[in-house]
C-alpha cells in the first residue's frame, strides 16, 4: 500500500471515528443532562472518578504499550508471533485487575453505604469489564494495522463479538485473498507455537516494554488529577462529581475530533516513516507527504482549539446552566469550564505533536523520553496537590495546562530537529495570519461584553441575543479562516470531505 493510499485510508478512519464519537456521545450527553437532575453529586463523583479510574488504569496499563509497538512498522511481519504477544494483554490485565481491585477495596476510603451503596460490587464489575474488553485486543490491532474502516464502524457497539463475527466472515473470502491477508483461519488468531522459532518477536517485545514504561508514566499524566483526588482526598465526593462533569463537558471536542485524529494519524505516520531513520535516508516523497500532513493537522487542531478557548470563555456559564442547572452554573463550575477551554487548546496541539513524535522515535529515543515523562509525572503530582490547596478544583486544570505545555515544548523540539536537515518546516502550521488573530481578539472581546450585559440572569431573550452575538462572531471567524488558510481548506476538502462528495456524485 503506497503512502497516498495510507493517507486516504487514514483520513477515512479518522473521519469515521469522529462521526461515530459524535453519534454515540450525543445520546450519552442527553442522558447525562437528564440524570444530573436526579443523581447526587457524591454518586457521580464516586462512579465517574474512582471506579472509572480503576477501569481506565487496568485497560491502559495492560494494552497501550502493546498497541503502540505492534502498530509500528510494516504489516509484512510474522503475525503469528505478533498475535502471541498481543494475547499477553489478557493475563496482564487480570493481574492488574486483581492488584488494583485490592487497593480500591482495602486501602482507599470506603464511602458511606447510605449515600453510595454497592461500592464493592462496583469495584468487581469495573475490574471484570476491563478484562473482558482486553479479549478483543488481537482483533483490534490486526484490524487497525490493515485499516478496516467497515469494522471500525461496528467497534464502538459490541467489542469482542463484532470482531469475531467480522473475521469469521472475512477470513477465506476473496477480499482476504486479494489483500494477501496474513491470517487464513480463526485458529491463527489464538496463541500458537512456531516450530524451531521463538514464540514472539523479541524486537517487538522489547519495544513493547519500552512503551509500557512510557505508558505507565503517560497514564499518571493523563489521569493524574483523578489519582490525586482518589489517594490524597483533596476534594470530597461532591466536588469530585462537579469537577468530573465539567471535565467531561469540556473534553467533548477532544474526544469527538482530537482523539480520532491522533489515533488514526499515528498509524499513518508509523506506516509512512521509518522509525529511527534519518530524514535524508528515507523516501523523500514519503517525507514530503508526512511533513505536509503534519503541517495541516497542526493548523486544523490549532484553529479548533483556539476557537474553543476564545468562545468558551464567554459561554461557559450558559452552557453549564443549560446542561445541568444551577448545580453546575453556580459555584466553581463556570471557572472550571473557562480554564478547561484553555486546556483544550493545549490538548489539541499536544495530541498531534506527540502523535508524530511517538510514531517516528526509535526505541532508544522512547527510552530517553521515559525519563522526561517520569519527571513530568512527579512534577504534575506535586503541582496538582499545591495548586488544589490554593485554588481548589481549578488547580487541577492549571496543573494540567502546565504539564501539557512542557510536553508540547518537548515534541516541538523533537519535530524541529527531525526536519532540521530537510527543506520541510511543518511547524509553520502553528502560525496564524495577522488578520485571523485580529478577528479572534475582536470576537473574544465582543462575546465577553455580551456575557456581562446579557447573561445569565437576564432572562431567555437576553440569552438568545447572547447566543446570536456569538454565532455572528464565529461566522466571521470561519469566513476569515476560509480566505486566509487556503492550504488547510484544500487539505480538509481533499482528504476528509472527498469521500462524501464522491458518494453524492
Amino acid at each position: 500500500m503506497g503512502s497516498q493510499d495510507v493517507l486516504s485510508e487514514t483520513t477515512r478512519l479518522a473521519s469515521s471515528s469522529a462521526l461515530l464519537q459524535i453519534l454515540f456521545r450525543v445520546i450519552t450527553f442527553g442522558l447525562n443532562a437528564f440524570t444530573l437532575r436526579y443523581v447526587s453529586k457524591e454518586m457521580i463523583g464516586l462512579v465517574n472518578v474512582r471506579l472509572t479510574l480503576l477501569y481506565s488504569t487496568i485497560v491502559f496499563l495492560a494494552r497501550e504499550a502493546f498497541r503502540r509497538a505492534c502498530l509500528s512498522g510494516s504489516t509484512k511481519r510474522n503475525w503469528t508471533k505478533t498475535i502471541n504477544l498481543l494475547w499477553l494483554t489478557v493475563p496482564l490485565g487480570l493481574c492488574w485487575s486483581l492488584f488494583l481491585g485490592w487497593i480500591w477495596l482495602q486501602l482507599l476510603e470506603v464511602p458511606d453505604p447510605n449515600s453510595v451503596p454497592y461500592y464493592k460490587i462496583g469495584v468487581v464489575a469495573f475490574g471484570l469489564s476491563a478484562v473482558v474488553e482486553l479479549l478483543g485486543e488481537p482483533f483490534w490491532v490486526l484490524a487497525q494495522a490493515h485499516l478496516f474502516i467497515r469494522l471500525k464502524l461496528l467497534y464502538t457497539s459490541i467489542l469482542v463479538l463484532c470482531y469475531v463475527m467480522y473475521f469469521v466472515k472475512f477470513l477465506g473470502s476473496p477480499e482476504a485473498t486479494k489483500k494477501s491477508f496474513p491470517v487464513s483461519r480463526m485458529t491463527d488468531l489464538l496463541p500458537n507455537l512456531i516450530e524451531d522459532q521463538t514464540v514472539v518477536d523479541w524486537k517487538e517485545a522489547r519495544l513493547t516494554w519500552s512503551f509500557f514504561k512510557q505508558s505507565f508514566l503517560k497514564q499518571m499524566l493523563t489521569e493524574g488529577e483523578r489519582y490525586v483526588m482518589t489517594f490524597l482526598n483533596v476534594l470530597n465526593f461532591g466536588d469530585q462529581g462537579v469537577y468530573d462533569i465539567v471535565n467531561n463537558l469540556g473534553s467533548l471536542v477532544a474526544r469527538f475530533i482530537f482523539l480520532p485524529i491522533e489515533e488514526s494519524f499515528y498509524i499513518f505516520f508509523a506506516k509512512v516513516l521509518e522509525r529511527g531513520t534519518d530524514v535524508k535516508l528515507q523516501k523523500q516523497d514519503d517525507i514530503a507527504m508526512a511533513a505536509a500532513v503534519l503541517e495541516s493537522l497542526l493548523k486544523l487542531v490549532l484553529l479548533v482549539g483556539l476557537s474553543i478557548t476564545v468562545f468558551g470563555y464567554a459561554y461557559s456559564q450558559l452552557a453549564l446552566d443549560i446542561y445541568g442547572g444551577s448545580m453546575l452554573s453556580s459555584g466553581s463550575g463556570p471557572s472550571l469550564l473557562r480554564c478547561y477551554s484553555l486546556y483544550v487548546l493545549l490538548l489539541a496541539v499536544n495530541g498531534v505533536t506527540e502523535c508524530f513524535t511517538f510514531a517516528s522515535m526509535c526505541k532508544e529515543e522512547v527510552d530517553r523520553f521515559n525519563f522526561v515523562m517520569l519527571a513530568l509525572s512527579f512534577t504534575f503530582l506535586c503541582v496538582s496537590y499545591f495548586l488544589t490547596q490554593w485554588q481548589g478544583s481549578v488547580g487541577f486544570i492549571l496543573a494540567n495546562c502546565f504539564n501539557m505545555s512542557i510536553r508540547i515544548a518537548h515534541s516541538i523540539h523533537y519535530i524541529y530537529n527531525y526536519f532540521k536537515e530537510s527543506s520541510y518546516r511543518p511547524l509553520k502550521g502553528l502560525l496564524l495570519s495577522p488578520s485571523l488573530i485580529f478577528v479572534y481578539i475582536i470576537s473574544g472581546v465582543v462575546t465577553v461584553f455580551s456575557e456581562i450585559f446579557l447573561c445569565c440572569d437576564k432572562g431567555w431573550l437576553a440569552r438568545l441575543i447572547h447566543i446570536i452575538v456569538g454565532a455572528l462572531c464565529f461566522a466571521a471567524t470561519l469566513i476569515t479562516v476560509f480566505f486566509t488558510e487556503t492550504k488547510l481548506i484544500n487539505f480538509v476538502r481533499t482528504q476528509f470531505l472527498s469521500r462524501y462528495t464522491k458518494k453524492e456524485t
